[in-house]
This record gives structure tokens, C-alpha cells and sequence, in this order.
């Protein structure tokens, strides 16, 4: 298993940054996500916990599902299928205000599952490869969200 995180600070409030980095579809704005979309509504709301959502990338095919939505704090989601296979223990994101800003920090957990060289890949390509994505999103988030 190999944890991931990625930290930004975005200059723009708490409950902008929340509801851009939970809403999935703005994941395309971002260099390696192809299409993201929500494929189940959550119990309270649209991206709230029980929602379920696709994301297609660069790097594989993600369906996931909330497992926590704290607004404006927290959201949390586990990996249920994926191509290339892998094993995903959590995803979170967090959110802490910042003098005029949101601190932002996304961390999972996950390796991959193919035979013979997931290990090899997990170790060696995974935290690249998720710490681009990651970052490539929180920078589509600050892009949209920052007052220049």
C-alpha cells in the first residue's frame, strides 16, 4: 500500500473550495481527467455520502463512492471498481480555513492489483502519477476559485 497527499492553500473561501473539489464534473478541467460524472446522488446531497461517481483518466477508470460528507470540512470516498485493478483503502479530503483561504489536503491510500508488477508499480509509479493528478485538480480549483 502507498499513502498519498497533496496539499494547496486556495484563495478563496471555505465553502467555494468544498463545493468546487466535491462536485466531480469539474475534475475535467484538470490535464489528466477525461470525464468525471455523478452517477448516483448522494443521501442529503448531490456529492453527499452514498453518492456514487465515474471517473475516467489518463492513468484508468475510477467508479467511487462517498463515504463521508462533512460540508464545509471533510468528504471522504472509497474506490469500489477500477481498471488497472487496485486496492483502495480510503480517499479524503480535507479543509481548513487559512488566513483568507481554504487549506486543502487530499490523501488515499491504494495499490495496484495487477499481477506480477503491481507491487513494482505501486512502489515505484503511484505516488507520482496520483500526486500530479491530485495537484493538476487542486490547481483547476484554484484557476476557477482565486480573486486575481
Amino acid at each position: 500500500m502507498e499513502t498519498v497527499t497533496v496539499e494547496r492553500v486556495i484563495d478563496a473561501p471555505i465553502d467555494e473550495v468544498f463545493a468546487w473539489l466535491t462536485t466531480t464534473t469539474n475534475y475535467t478541467r484538470s490535464p489528466l481527467a477525461l470525464r468525471c460524472r455523478l452517477t448516483r446522488r448522494g443521501e442529503t446531497a448531490p456529492y453527499g455520502a452514498g453518492a456514487v461517481r465515474s471517473h475516467l483518466w489518463l492513468i484508468g477508470w475510477f467508479r467511487e463512492r462517498i463515504t463521508r460528507y462533512e460540508p464545509p470540512h471533510a468528504t471522504e470516498y472509497a474506490v469500489e471498481r477500477s481498471w488497472p485493478p487496485s486496492r483502495h483503502e480510503f480517499g479524503r479530503m480535507t479543509f481548513t480555513e487559512t488566513g483568507g483561504g481554504t487549506r486543502v489536503r487530499w490523501t488515499t491510500r491504494a495499490e495496484v492489483r495487477v499481477p506480477l508488477l503491481g507491487a513494482a508499480l505501486t512502489r515505484v509509479a503511484m505516488r507520482p502519477v496520483l500526486s500530479r493528478a491530485f495537484g493538476g485538480i487542486l490547481d483547476a480549483a484554484a484557476t476557477a476559485l482565486e480573486r486575481t
